[in-house]
């Protein structure tokens, strides 16, 4: 009885924030009263309410009501009476663990597990995922786990990007890291470029956008998907 939406990020180049997303935001959310936004992935630079403010935008153009969790005095219980769930992207090691600091993890379980609308940006895409070991940002802060909420059978890397061959760039690549990822670890991983997301709806995950997402198992060849692809046996 699942309900998500899995996007790699916001804004693609020369649109606006969420644009691409408004077709799929809009029907996701067409029961939802409140919807809560989660802005704690943002390290600085910007606060929750500016975030969340940014997100009300959007948000009030489509007609949906939105509240950021930091408005309420007991998060856990925001949660309890949510009728949709709004996850934002910034740094994935400062989300989880404020989530677990918070009392939020369980939460946020239970409610996508009874069909509540989730929507994950980024770093709200990384904690749908088995772990957030395959997450690009630097660990600025210590979760207590690197567990996350386990929704899909997979890990996500979202941002992924192939390497540029025309650049003198000798580092690693984001394929590098996910076969790093590998020696150590037998999940899947989900390589999510920008401008695609995963439905989750009922028991089907299905690969959505105009670009193929590239599929690495332990021990095999990455594998490219194209979009529509059924990703609900990847574990």
């Amino acid at each position: 009885m699942k309900n998500l939406i899995l996007a790699s990020t916001s804004t693609l180049f020369g649109e606006s924030y969420l644009e691409y997303l408004i077709p799929v935001i809009e029907p996701l959310f067409q029961k939802s009263n409140e919807i809560i936004f989660i802005p704690y992935a943002r390290p600085g630079g910007i606060t929750h309410d500016e975030y969340t403010n940014k997100v009300r935008e959007v948000f009030d153009s489509l007609k949906l009501k939105i509240k950021g969790i930091h408005e309420f005095a007991k998060p856990v219980e925001a949660l309890k009476t949510a009728e949709g769930i709004f996850c934002g992207g910034g740094n994935t090691f400062l989300l989880v663990e404020k989530l677990y600091r918070c009392n939020l993890v369980n939460q946020i379980k239970e409610k996508i597990a009874i069909g509540v609308p989730y929507l994950g940006i980024s770093a709200g895409t990384n904690i749908a995922g088995l772990t957030m070991q395959t997450t690009n940002d630097m660990p600025i802060i210590y979760p207590p786990t690197f567990q996350t909420l386990g929704i899909v059978p997979f890990n996500i890397n979202p941002h992924y990007q192939d390497p540029q061959q025309d650049q003198p760039y000798m580092g690693e690549s984001r394929e590098t890291r996910i076969r790093e990822f590998h020696t150590l670890n037998t999940q899947p991983v989900v390589g999510l470029r920008e401008g695609s997301w995963l439905e989750y709806f009922g028991e089907q995950i299905i690969l959505k956008g105009g670009l193929p997402a590239r599929i690495f198992r332990a021990g095999q060849e990455p594998e490219e998907v194209e979009s529509n692809f059924n990703l609900s046996d990847l574990n």
